[in-house]
């Protein structure tokens, strides 16, 4: 009988604290490190990575080192803290060269990668999740609403979060936890943001890592509502500190994908109960903004992608789905209210965050009214919502296939095929009702093509190129552009197929968006890039 092979060793991870542009002192430990106690898979950097000062000459000595290759990153290294003077700088031109999403990082130089707004990855078969930027103003280093939602979803996938990589600690996180184990700095009150607590709570990671706070702190592990799994919380001082505080810390979990059963269940002796649990009162945050007893802000998702659990909400929210359409699948389940009233003013364009909540935080930019009264299109230049309930298309509709929805955006979102003509095959559908993708603002351009550039990206590394057409008629009812993998030996044949039969079926095809069209070289033979926004046209012996 053959012996059954060993389980592979877990990766070994490296964390830090707020580099603070301080890259030379950094990678010198990691190295030394690397050499007595490695090798380590990776290096996971939060706080601020950049120097929190300025620089008139340009980017500080350690950063412009590795970026301009005079100096070499030691091992695979990624960050989420982009802020500070120079970041916006340093960071624009990654940003400007970025295609699609990146959820494993935008790669700034060989080995430094940025993890920007917020995702979800696998790292040597870690799910790491993390939030980059801390809680401000909106702009470059801070997180926006949608990074926050986007996490607020990812929390429903399957699967047991290994890593959380935020910048600013949890409120409330030393409740519950041994006071003689907590050092005085982290009674300090700032570093603190209640977001982040209440992601967490719903996240329910293994590991939540983050800094700003200066000090070395490794909370008990606590136990999570409604998981099997403990949490530990590490927070990480900054690099070169003067107090001698612990900057780097190593770690070695085992990917829960691959634990059994009876070690995802086990729980340290010293496990607490959650700090989450109850609202965060153990530190003072007297900047941090006050909210209510029962914590109901964070029940709002901007999508309704989080299921509501029963009585968290205590009727005080809106539910989103009963408003923006006018009935919920969960009925009288649903621990959000239902109130006819708002459907009517949603339908007017008001605000959903201005009907749920009394305000909206996104103030003048938000394109929709903030008043019941009955003139409510003077503030939306965009088109009233349009929805039919009748059209599978349309989120709202009784008839969505929701479980063929992918991703949810501002304007579009993206779902597979309901009768795919291969595997895999995808569409980009309006979130309004809208006949064509044509008629769409133009400010809906930008996130459709983040969407393409996502898609294409990933078929070339399945080695297929990407179609994408759509059918446009005075018969449309909700525009769906399709996007179809073919596989590169065959991408040549594409183009002449569609014109063969068109010109079969008495129609000729002419391109609408030209600039968007075209064919390019790929591996030494021409390939098909896309096909998009064709119009089809009858000739005069068509009908």
């Amino acid at each position: 009988m053959a012996a059954t092979p060993p389980a592979p060793a877990p990766p070994r991870i490296l964390l830090a604290g707020d580099a603070h542009g301080r890259l030379h002192q950094l990678f010198k430990r990691v190295k030394s490190v690397n050499q007595s106690t490695g090798p380590f898979h990776a290096l996971l950097c939060v706080g601020q990575f950049f120097s929190p000062e300025g620089d008139a000459e340009g980017a500080p000595g350690d950063v412009a080192d590795y970026l301009e290759g005079r100096a070499a990153v030691p091992i695979p290294t990624y960050f989420t803290g982009d802020y500070g003077p120079t970041a916006p700088r340093l960071l624009s031109k990654a940003a400007a060269g970025a295609r699609g999403f990146a959820p494993g990082g935008i790669e700034i130089c060989p080995n430094l990668f940025w993890l920007r707004g917020s995702n979800r990855f696998t790292l040597h078969g870690l799910s790491v999740v993390y939030l980059s930027g801390k809680k401000g103003p909106g702009g470059p280093g801070c997180y926006s609403q949608d990074d926050v939602d986007a996490l607020r979803a990812l929390a429903e996938e399957p699967g047991i979060v290994d890593l959380f990589l935020t910048n600013e600690w949890p409120t409330g996180v030393v409740n519950g936890a041994d006071i003689s184990n907590v050092p005085n700095q982290v009674l300090d009150p700032h570093g603190y943001d209640p977001v982040v607590a209440e992601l967490v709570a719903e996240i329910k990671p293994r590991y939540h890592i983050a800094g700003t706070k200066g000090v070395f702190y490794s909370r008990e592990p606590y136990v999570n509502d409604s998981a099997a799994h403990v949490t530990r919380f590490i927070g990480l001082a900054n690099v070169g500190n003067k107090e001698k505080q612990k900057f780097i810390h190593a770690i070695s979990p085992t990917p829960a994908s691959t634990m059994s059963s009876a070690d995802i269940h086990a729980k340290p002796p010293n496990s607490t109960l959650s700090p989450y649990a109850a609202p965060a009162q153990s530190v003072p945050i007297e900047e941090a903004p006050k909210r209510p007893a029962d914590n109901t802000d964070a029940q709002y998702w901007r999508y309704d992608v989080k299921r509501q659990r029963q009585g968290e909400a205590e009727g005080g929210r809106l539910c989103f789905k009963f408003t923006s359409s006018g009935s919920c699948p969960r009925g009288s389940k649903c621990s959000f209210r239902h109130d006819e009233e708002a459907v009517e003013h949603y339908q007017r364009n008001v605000c959903f965050d201005f009907l749920n909540k009394g305000k909206c935080e996104r103030g003048p930019e938000c394109k929709f009214a903030h008043s019941l009264s009955g003139d409510t299109s003077i503030r939306d230049s965009r088109p009233r919502r349009r929805v039919e309930s009748s059209c599978w298309f349309c989120l709202s509709s009784p008839d969505v296939e929701s479980h063929l929805v992918i991703s949810i955006g501002e304007a579009y979102y993206c779902a597979l095929a309901k009768g795919p003509l291969v595997p895999n095959h995808v569409l980009m559908i309006p979130v309004e009702h809208c006949p064509s993708t044509l008629m769409m603002p133009s400010e809906a351009e930008v996130e459709l093509g983040r969407y393409k550039n996502a898609l294409v990206k990933y078929f070339e590394k399945q080695g297929k190129t990407t179609v994408f057409f759509e059918w446009v008629s005075q018969n449309s009812r909700h525009a769906n552009l399709q996007a179809v993998p073919v596989p590169f030996p065959k991408a040549d044949a594409v183009n002449k197929i569609f014109h063969l039969a068109a010109k079969k079926l008495g129609f000729e095809f002419s391109v609408v968006n030209p600039g968007f069209s075209g064919i390019a070289k790929h591996g030494g033979s021409c390939r098909l890039e896309k096909l998009q926004a064709f119009e089809g046209r009858r000739d005069s012996n068509g009908g």
